[in-house]
C-alpha cells in the first residue's frame, strides 16, 4: 500500500499535469489498475475480504464469560465488573493476555448488550407521560424542598405543571383533576414509571392498581400505561422536559409568599414560553397544542373530587388525629364517629350534620381552635385563664382590649372569672349580641373598677329570656329559706 505521498504525486501527475495513466504506473513500478484506483479515491482505505483472526481473544473469551457469570450476582453499580479487574484475574490465572485485548473484548460485549432505543412517533390526543419531580423553592425567606407535578402532551409539547408539598395520593389525584381541567380534555393514554400512589403490586407484566386510581381512570376513561420496572427512559420526553424546567424555570430558585403563588407564576411562565417556542415542524407549542385540543376525548360532567374519605373517632378532648396530626373540633361532638374528607391543602370534618374545614397540617402537628371549647371554659375559671390569649385573638376585638382591662383592674384570677361568666353569655345568646354590648360598655373613656363591672354585668344580663307562650300563664313565686327547711323535714309542719 503507497503512502499518501505517493498517492498525491500520482494523482498530481494525472489528474493535473495530464500525464498518462501507463507512463505513471512505468515511473511508479505499479500497475495500470493501481494507479485507477488512487485516482478514483484519494485515500482508499484497506478492505478485509474476512475477519481477522483473534488468536488471543478466541484463547480468553471463554474465561471472560465465566468469570462475569460468576462475579455478576456479586457486583453493585458502585462495584461493578471493570476489564482492569478481569485482565488482572486472568493473569493470576495464568493467561498470557495484555489489557487492550481485554477492554476490546469488554467494550464490543457491553455494545451487543445495549438497548436500542426506537425513535417513536405521536399522534394528536394519543399520548401523555407523567411524572413528579424534587425541586427546591424559597417561601417567606426559607428554602425548603417541595414536588412538581408535570404531565406533557407528546404530539403539541403542551405541558401542566404544579408544585406540591407531598408526592402522596391525594397530590397525584388532585394533580390530574386540575390538569385536565385546564387542557379542557383527557388524552387517550397516560404513561408513568411504577409509583406506589397508581401501583399497588407488579405481578409479571401487569399491574395491580390502587383503588383510587382505578376510580380516577374510570371517571375520566384514559388507558393506564407503566414503564418496564427501573427502566424510566421508556417516558423520556417528560423525564427530559422535567430536568429542562428545573434549569431553566427554577434556577434561580424562585420565591414566594406561599407555595400556591411560586405554582401559579411557574406556570405562567411555561404558557407564555409556548407562544413562542417552536418544534421540529417550525409550529409554536401553542399552535400544535390547538390542534392536538380537537382530538382529545371531552370531560365528564363532573369532575373527579381526590379527596380521600375516611372515619374517624373523636376523642374525649374533641381532638381528631388525620395523618398524624390533631385537630380541635366542637366540644359536642366529643367521643362521636366523624367523616374526614383529606384534600391537597385542608381537611373537612363533618358529624352531626356541621362541617368543619382545617387548613391541613404536617405530622405531629396540632390545630386548636378554643372557640370550640365555649361551652366547657364557661364552667372552668382556671382553664379559661390559662388560653385567654389565644383565645381572645380567636374572639377578635373588643375581647382582646377587654382581656388587658380586666388582668390589669381585676387581676388573672379574678379576670378568668369574669371572661368566663362572659364566655357562658355567648354560648347563651350568642357571639354578635355579646359583642355588641360589651363594645357599648366599653365605649366610655376613663373608666373606673366599679362602672365596668357594672357594665359588665348589664352585658350578661341584658339578653331577653323568651319565654314559650304554653308556659307564660304560669306565676313562680320566690323561694324563702323556710321552704327549704320544711323540705329538709320532710314536708311535716
Amino acid at each position: 500500500m503507497l503512502k499518501m505521498d505517493q498517492v498525491y504525486v500520482i494523482r498530481h501527475k494525472v489528474l493535473v499535469e495530464g500525464q498518462s495513466i501507463r507512463k505513471v504506473a512505468r515511473q511508479f513500478g505499479i500497475s495500470k489498475n493501481t494507479v485507477l484506483r488512487y485516482l478514483k479515491v484519494s485515500s482508499p482505505k484497506r478492505v478485509e475480504s474476512k475477519p481477522r483472526d483473534k488468536p488471543v481473544t478466541n484463547l480468553v473469551a471463554g474465561r471472560i464469560e465465566e468469570l462475569l457469570l460468576e462475579w455478576t450476582p456479586r457486583a453493585t453499580e458502585k462495584q461493578r465488573i471493570t476489564a482492569a479487574r478481569l485482565h488482572r484475574q486472568l493473569r493470576e490465572e495464568g493467561y498470557a493476555v495484555g489489557i487492550t485485548t481485554v477492554k476490546d473484548y469488554f467494550r464490543e460485549k457491553r455494545r451487543q448488550s445495549q438497548e436500542v432505543y426506537i425513535p417513536l412517533l405521536y399522534r394528536p390526543g394519543e399520548v401523555a407521560q407523567v411524572d413528579f419531580f424534587e425541586v427546591t423553592i424559597e417561601e417567606t425567606g426559607r428554602q425548603r424542598k417541595v414536588w412538581k407535578f408535570l404531565l406533557r402532551l407528546m404530539y403539541s409539547g403542551y405541558e401542566y405543571v404544579w408544585l406540591y408539598e407531598r408526592c402522596d395520593q391525594i397530590s397525584f389525584l388532585d394533580a390530574h383533576t386540575r390538569a385536565f381541567t385546564l387542557l379542557e380534555g383527557v388524552p387517550a393514554r397516560l404513561v408513568y414509571d411504577n409509583l406506589t400512589p397508581a401501583v399497588r403490586r407488579i405481578v409479571g407484566a401487569d399491574r395491580l392498581l390502587t383503588e383510587r386510581f382505578q376510580a380516577l381512570a374510570s371517571h375520566y376513561l384514559f388507558e393506564p400505561c407503566f414503564t418496564r420496572p427501573g427502566e424510566g427512559h421508556d417516558k423520556g420526553g417528560v423525564e427530559s422536559r422535567g430536568k429542562n424546567i428545573r434549569l431553566q424555570h427554577l434556577t434561580p430558585i424562585p420565591r414566594g409568599e406561599n407555595l400556591t403563588e411560586i405554582a401559579q407564576g411557574l406556570l405562567q411562565e411555561l404558557h407564555a414560553c409556548y407562544q413562542t417556542k417552536l418544534n421540529a415542524e417550525k409550529k409554536t407549542v401553542a399552535e400544535s397544542f390547538a390542534e392536538e385540543k380537537k382530538f382529545l376525548r371531552a370531560l365528564p360532567p363532573v369532575a373527579f373530587d381526590p379527596r380521600r374519605v375516611e372515619l374517624v373517632t373523636i376523642s374525649n378532648k374533641s381532638l381528631v388525629r388525620i395523618d398524624g396530626a390533631e385537630y380541635a373540633v366542637p366540644s359536642s361532638w366529643a367521643r362521636l364517629q366523624a367523616t374526614a374528607y383529606v384534600g391537597v391543602s385542608d381537611v373537612r370534618v363533618c358529624c352531626q350534620g356541621e362541617v368543619m374545614i382545617f387548613p391541613k397540617q404536617q405530622k405531629g402537628a396540632r390545630y386548636i381552635k378554643y372557640r370550640n371549647y365555649l361551652r366547657e371554659l364557661r364552667h372552668k375559671p382556671q382553664a379559661t385563664r390559662q388560653v385567654a390569649p389565644q383565645l381572645v385573638e380567636e374572639l377578635g376585638e373588643p375581647f382582646p382590649q377587654l382581656w388587658q382591662m380586666l388582668s390589669e383592674l381585676f387581676g388573672g384570677r379574678e379576670a378568668g372569672r369574669v371572661l368566663s361568666r362572659l364566655l357562658g353569655a355567648i354560648v347563651e345568646h350568642g357571639e354578635e349580641t355579646v359583642r355588641e354590648k360589651l363594645c357599648q360598655a366599653l365605649n366610655v373613656s376613663n373608666e373606673n373598677l366599679l362602672g365596668l363591672a357594672g357594665k359588665l354585668q348589664t352585658c350578661l344580663s341584658a339578653a331577653p329570656v323568651v319565654v314559650p307562650e304554653s308556659l307564660q300563664q304560669f306565676e313562680i313565686q320566690t323561694s324563702r329559706a323556710s321552704d327549704y327547711d320544711w323540705l329538709m323535714m320532710g314536708g311535716r309542719e
